[in-house]
């Protein structure tokens, strides 16, 4: 079966070579791997044993990560979509997988994600051993079957009409936070299961806050969409974090942005590890 695997990239040209070599070394190939960028030109990248084609999103937002992957489905060749972020390298059976998986034509489709340590990055070997010099996900590790309210877009899969079926990604959402809940909101709502298989990623280490106070704004405007459109509000455990550091007032109904973070909350939320 051709599987189109398509990625959003925006500053990570090695994440991205990583990301190809795993490919590479893989069970079963993509017939074409789609990147497209969002506001930045093309990468030079070595030849390839399959077919890449690079398309560039351009907008007036930073990150239009809902409008790159929408684009990314338009351009993939084949009926099978496999996303995987740019951040992830694939295990070597992960197409394989997602193969026997499409066999289900009318599902949602989620992998799973380990999370390489910074040592890990320097490591010679990093790609034989990703298993060895990871860390399971915190949150998902130990779940079977994740529920829509999980779903995470580093690592899933679906045919062409189970995506226009879900509405394909809104984008009302800019920038970070949310739209990938809301795709899966959207998936319930219309009817598409979800389906969770071993088709594991690798997610390289990168420097990162916790909570992401680099995304502040964009996290409250999606969140407050979100919550327009559902009812409910997402991502609670980060603007919990919010409201207790004083940069928000969260009640039932809104958000109040009070103050942006200071270098020294900042430079305290950043993980090094």
């Amino acid at each position: 079966m051709d599987i189109s695997l398509v990625t959003i990239v925006k500053n990570r040209r090695a994440a991205l070579l990583n990301m190809i070599k795993g490919l590479e070394c893989g069970t079963q190939h993509p017939a074409e791997l789609i990147i497209v960028h969002m506001n930045e030109e093309v990468y030079e990248l070595p030849a390839c044993i399959f077919p890449v084609k690079q398309v560039v999103v351009n907008s007036v937002h930073h990150l239009p990560l809902a409008a790159a992957r929408n684009a990314a489905v338009t351009f993939a060749r084949h009926d099978q979509v496999v996303f995987l972020d740019v951040d992830c390298i694939p295990a070597s059976d992960f197409l394989s997988l997602y193969n026997k998986a499409f066999n289900d034509r009318n599902a949602l489709i989620s992998g799973r994600v380990r999370y390489l340590t910074a040592q890990a990055m320097k490591k010679d070997d990093l790609i034989e051993r990703m298993k060895e010099y990871s860390i399971p996900d915190p949150v998902r590790g130990n779940v079977d079957q994740y529920p829509y309210e999980l779903f995470w877009s580093l690592n899933f899969g679906c045919n062409k009409s189970v995506f226009w079926q879900i509405g394909g990604f809104d984008e009302f959402f800019t920038g970070y936070g949310a739209e990938d809940t809301d795709f899966a909101f959207a998936a319930k709502f219309n009817g598409v299961p979800m389906n969770t298989i071993n088709a594991m990623a690798f997610h390289q280490y990168h420097p990162s806050y916790d909570p992401p106070m680099n995304h502040l704004i964009d996290i409250i405007s999606n969140a407050t969409a979100f919550r327009k459109k559902w009812g409910i509000w997402p991502m609670e455990g980060w603007l919990a974090k919010f409201e207790h550091a004083g940069l928000i007032k969260w009640s039932d109904e809104d958000i109040e942005l009070k103050c942006m973070p200071s270098a020294l909350e900042m430079e305290k939320a950043l993980k090094l590890t």
